[in-house]
């Protein structure tokens, strides 16, 4: 059984879309892409510094669509072929959501535009922060992170979970990590998946009512609580309500295991959560798809982990 899984903030590294626009046919769909969120794609994606796509504004975007042009090069357009599981991390599910066919990729890329801006905003407005939370008890990891008035906004399975909350809570984290735990800042702007996003959520929740959602062709897993869910409707209302709830990364990973997945494939910028996987998914076999001169061999690992179902639809 094959899942296609795409990243969140923070995944993004200056340069890593340049080996995709060597290809002329895949720029030109970058071009598309650029031009309905206003932003020049390729030269963030190519010729950019850290500091310049570490902007939540710019680096969802550039994720998402860099998921899609990855995406339709590997599988042969949107929605994704050929997939028994699909699932995004954050604003990877904005990824996901076009991937299995409940927002077009028109729709999916100016979902993101306002999203990010949205939270790009909502981040101004005070200082907060995240800090991810490695080893250490799980309970006494999110008492610690709930006794400084932080929120746990990402559970990522065994060994991490992130912190949200305003600057001072975090630092106080910082000062009090849990016994045999490390407190590792990140590179974000806000306290993302926490109740400072709130403007971000209206922003998104306005762009969504004019959208229309088809029901995903395949599995497609929520962060929400780690469930597939049937109903497009109801997967467009959950991307809306998920700018300000926690992300249940490791309530999807045990789903995948409960459906017998067998393989998983990131797509670009991949490593982040095959690495998750890696400890917390044991016997599943993974890659990571970064350049385009991996396509054959990810095509093979496709094909290689494909489920009946998926075969038979093809």
């Amino acid at each position: 059984m094959l899942a296609i899984v795409a990243p969140g903030q923070g995944a993004q590294t200056p340069g890593f879309l340049a080996p995709w626009l060597e290809d002329a046919a895949v720029a030109a769909r970058l071009a598309e892409l650029s031009a309905l969120v206003d932003l020049d794609l390729a030269h963030l994606g190519t010729e950019a510094d850290a500091d310049t796509i570490r902007d939540t504004a710019v680096a969802q975007p550039l994720l998402v669509a860099a998921g899609l042009i990855a995406g339709e090069a590997l599988a042969g357009g949107v929605p994704f072929p050929g997939v028994d599981v699909l699932a995004g991390h954050s604003v990877g599910e904005v990824t996901a959501a076009a991937a299995a066919g409940v927002l077009t990729a028109s729709d999916a890329i100016v979902l993101v535009r306002e999203r990010a801006n949205g939270m790009a905003e909502a981040s101004a407005l005070r200082p907060t922060t995240m800090a991810a939370v490695v080893r250490g008890d799980r309970d006494e990891v999110l008492a610690a992170i709930e006794a400084v008035g932080a929120t746990a906004a990402n559970n990522n399975g065994a060994g991490q979970i992130v912190a949200a909350g305003t600057a001072e809570q975090i630092a106080a984290l910082h000062e009090n990590p849990p016994a045999k735990a490390r407190v590792i800042g990140l590179s974000v702007a806000g306290a993302f998946h926490t109740e400072h996003m709130e403007p971000g959520r209206v922003r998104v929740e306005a762009a969504a009512s004019g959208m229309t959602a088809h029901d995903p062709n395949t599995t497609l897993l929520s962060n929400a609580d780690g469930a597939a869910v049937a109903s497009g409707a109801e997967y467009l209302a959950r991307l809306v309500s998920q700018v300000t709830s926690p992300v249940r990364w490791d309530l999807c990973m045990e789903t995948m295991v409960d459906l017998g997945v067998t393989g998983i494939l990131e797509l670009p910028p991949a490593g982040t959560l095959t690495g998750i996987a890696k400890r917390n998914m044991p016997g599943v076999e993974l890659f990571t798809l970064n350049t385009p001169d991996q396509l054959d061999e990810a095509r093979a690992f496709c094909a290689r982990h494909a489920g009946v179902r998926s075969t038979e639809e093809n």
